[in-house]
């Protein structure tokens, strides 16, 4: 079933199916590699994913269905590109908050390290049942 097909559907399922078709560490490669060229053939992008011919071609399958992609056949190789500049702003945008997301991470962690470092540097009072 198309995911575009039922203009009633409610734009945040289609835009959940635009997502579903990037929901995989490869096909967001092939997004990136087709982000920085024109057109790329089926065995560069096989080149540089490392996959075999049907794995890259499943993967393939499901950007086009998301409307992703688009193939084009010359002679005997097939070309592919992206069917929208906007696919490659939506892997730019998502970089960045990718690394705000880090970044902040990274922050809350070395705030939680320094506060166990102070824990550690300040004596435990020892309860003796004296009182100063």
């Amino acid at each position: 079933m198309d995911p575009f097909s039922n203009a009633h559907r409610p734009l945040y399922e289609i835009k959940a199916n635009l997502f579903k078709g990037v929901a995989h560490p490869v096909r967001v490669r092939v997004l990136e590699v087709l982000s920085r060229s024109r057109d790329v053939s089926v065995a560069d992008l096989m080149t540089d994913t490392g996959l075999e011919a049907s794995h890259i071609s499943q993967h393939l399958s499901v950007l086009r269905r998301h409307h992703l992609v688009v193939a084009e056949r010359r002679g005997s190789q097939v070309f592919y590109r992206l069917a929208y500049p906007q696919v490659a702003d939506l892997l730019a945008v998502s970089r960045v908050l990718l690394l705000e997301i880090l970044e902040t991470t990274q922050q809350q962690l070395e705030s939680t390290m320094n506060l166990s470092d102070l824990e550690s540097a300040v004596p435990v009072a020892q309860s003796d049942g004296a009182r100063p």
